[in-house]
């Protein structure tokens, strides 16, 4: 399939995942770098460039892209999307940039954000594993999490990265065997008591927060995380996984103003093309930090990391063509959809909610909560970060009466199935148990950040007949194949 020399770019610069196919043209995800006439909900997966994006890029870059793969054509770039990013979210003055090729890479920075502050290496002590990035696991233990990088082509998974300290994993679940989220209060009780025994091993806690999980959830709470703080000031450090980029700008100044870093992509609720990231470094930490890992030449390059890191001028001072188009696009989203007042994107928000709400209750589906029973009033207080993803749970209806007995490897076969037929939404996700143990069937609709602007310049009506003849079209893919 042949396709634009931009969209080329754009499936270059990072691992296989954004390898298209020869034969579809879309990459492992179904999805593609250039707009497709599809019907897709899958913001909480990856997205096609919107038409609009591309329009933008191929403005942007109307004389082609390859001048980016140089070193000092790239830095001049990326400083661009820097001051972009900046005034998009309003950043504090002196908040750094460091860009990443994709969400699972910015695990990195993380780590190399607090090695060497204690002599036994660091305890990254994650949040919902099952509910953030799968190769995460992998380069939060700082080890390779692909047979390649945006630079190299012959690493294995699992494989150590010259030159990080020792990495200790914990894991805490965030919901329980029946799907139910844990309270803020109990995991921040579970993390206090690993942050201690950390200490006490000679490690460095590093503590995951997650903003906007697979299924919406925001936890720990931030009055909890202050209550860690004020215990352990600086021996722990904290970073926000907000990779879905289901955030408010007032929730990304809160994290910055505790010196917590925050991890966004371009490529989920944003709606750019896979895959790009960046982390948001609170003032002043990029001085603090010990020079980069020696393996770390293997995963950026010089220009991605921000100015005054030591040791970043060992890194190739090359260039990602691919990566800052990708880059560009989702930003171009972002800022279109910045410039919507909160109460305008409710508006949007809740007539998609209200429209999933009747396509639940059509399927005898359940809507996994976005939030633990106590804090039920939090997904009206947070429409973006809970509100714009809603998760089905295929095998219990509204009422929690089992529906249906179908299992998670079920609902990927019904994904896959259901793509082929112009219907994209988000991955299954492992959050709902079947009375045998096995996990159930689930699937996730998700707003983009596109959609929204695009709705939010219609009418009620309008809005509300095309969202029930976007529901009717999944109800149509979906219930055939749910027996």
């Amino acid at each position: 399939m042949k396709i634009s020399e931009l969209a080329d770019w754009m499936t270059r610069g990072g691992d296989a995942r954004i390898v298209l196919d020869p034969q579809s043209g879309l990459n492992r995800y179904h999805s593609a770098p250039y707009p497709r006439d599809v019907l897709a909900f899958a913001s909480s997966t990856a997205n096609d460039l919107s038409a609009d994006a591309m329009a933008f890029l191929e403005n942007e870059f109307a004389s082609g892209a390859a001048k980016l793969e140089s070193g000092e054509d790239y830095a001049a770039y990326l400083d661009v999307l820097r001051s972009r990013v900046s005034a998009a979210y309003r950043l504090p003055t002196g908040t750094d940039i460091f860009f990443a090729p994709s969400g699972t890479d910015l695990e990195y920075v993380a780590l190399l954000a607090v090695a060497g502050r204690k002599p036994n290496g660091i305890a990254n002590l994650l949040l919902g594993a099952d509910e953030v990035g799968s190769g995460c696991i992998h380069s939060a233990a700082g080890r390779y999490f692909a047979n390649e990088t945006a630079l190299v082509a012959n690493v294995k998974p699992g494989q150590d990265i010259k030159g990080l300290p020792p990495i200790e994993m914990g894991d805490f679940p965030v919901r329980n065997p029946e799907g139910e989220a844990f309270d803020s209060e109990s995991l921040t009780g579970q993390m206090e008591t690993a942050i201690a025994d950390a200490l006490a091993a000679g490690r460095y806690p590093l503590v995951h927060v997650v903003h906007g999980s697979k299924t919406g959830l925001v936890l720990p709470h931030l009055d909890d995380i202050d209550r860690l703080r004020s215990r352990f000031g600086d021996d722990v450090a904290f970073v926000v996984d907000a990779c879905q980029a289901r955030i408010t700008t007032q929730a990304i100044h809160d994290y910055l103003a505790r010196g917590i870093i925050v991890f966004l992509t371009g490529s989920k609720f944003m709606g750019g093309p896979p895959f790009s990231g960046f982390a948001l470094l609170p003032s002043g930490m990029v001085a603090s930090t010990a020079p980069l890992a020696a393996g770390m030449e293997s995963v950026f390059r010089r220009a991605e990391v921000p100015v005054g890191w030591a040791g970043a001028d060992a890194l190739p001072d090359s260039g990602n063509a691919g990566l800052a188009l990708r880059l560009s696009a989702s930003l171009f989203e972002l800022e279109r959809f910045q410039q919507l007042s909160i109460e305008r994107v409710t508006r949007v928000v809740s007539a998609f909610n209200q429209a999933a709400g009747r396509l639940a209750d059509q399927l005898r589906a359940r809507k996994v909560a976005a939030a633990p029973a106590e804090d039920a009033a939090e997904e009206q207080e947070h429409p973006i970060e809970m509100q714009t993803l809603v998760t089905l749970d295929l095998c219990h209806d509204g009422a929690g009466a089992v529906s249906r007995t179908l299992d998670f490897d079920a609902a990927v076969a019904i994904h896959k199935a259901m793509t082929a037929d112009g219907v994209r939404l988000g991955q299954p996700v492992r959050c709902v148990k079947l009375a045998d143990g096995r996990w159930g069937a689930t699937l996730r609709v998700g707003l983009s950040m596109p959609q929204v602007v695009r709705l939010d310049g219609v009418g009620d009506a309008e809005m509300a007949e095309w969202l029930q003849s976007a529901m009717d079209r999944i109800a149509a893919a979906l219930e055939p194949r749910l027996g």
